[in-house]
């Protein structure tokens, strides 16, 4: 029987407009390009890493 992955969902809260470039393409990477919109994702490191990079413009959702 297969372990349950970890998921982890991202709301994004900030515009990318006036941000760096890099930054502006973490967003889409992370399946996020609107405001309000919300992307559940695996939980890995290189998606944590992502979201720290543009935490500033982003917010984990609690799920209960």
């Amino acid at each position: 029987m297969a372990a349950k992955k970890s998921t982890l969902t991202v709301q994004q809260i900030a515009s990318p407009i006036r941000r760096k470039p890099d930054q502006r393409q973490t967003l889409i990477g992370l399946g996020l390009n609107k405001m309000h919109k919300t992307s559940v994702l695996e939980d890995t490191p290189s998606v944590r890493g992502m979201v720290n990079k543009v935490a500033h413009l982003v917010r984990i959702v609690e799920e209960s």
